[in-house]
């Protein structure tokens, strides 16, 4: 991991250490390495290095994180007008774009 930093202290990110059963599945799935597990519970390590996909939400089999589009999201919509295609951020109905 390179320690990018998207924004300071803006991500949505939250994760209730007491759902977690530590799985692992955030740590294969998150990108940015943002959490790491120990005594067999999931932490987040650097929470400025979310991007907000929500891979680790979507993947989490106890609903333990939280986190909403946002930086992710802006991230698919520069991306588009860049390369002049629509926004990649994949919000759906959520109406974020």
């Amino acid at each position: 991991m390179n320690g990018l930093i998207y924004l300071s202290n803006v991500v949505t990110l939250d994760l209730d250490p007491e759902k977690c059963t530590g799985c692992r599945m955030c740590t294969i799935v998150c990108p940015h390495e943002v959490f790491v597990v120990e005594n067999r519970k999931a932490r987040i390590v650097q929470k400025d290095r979310c991007m907000e996909c929500g891979a680790c939400e979507k993947n989490c089999p106890d609903q333990a994180i939280s986190v909403r589009s946002g930086v992710g999201c802006a991230s698919g919509i520069i991306n588009g007008l860049l390369r002049g295609t629509e926004p990649t951020c994949d919000c759906g109905s959520s109406g974020c774009c």
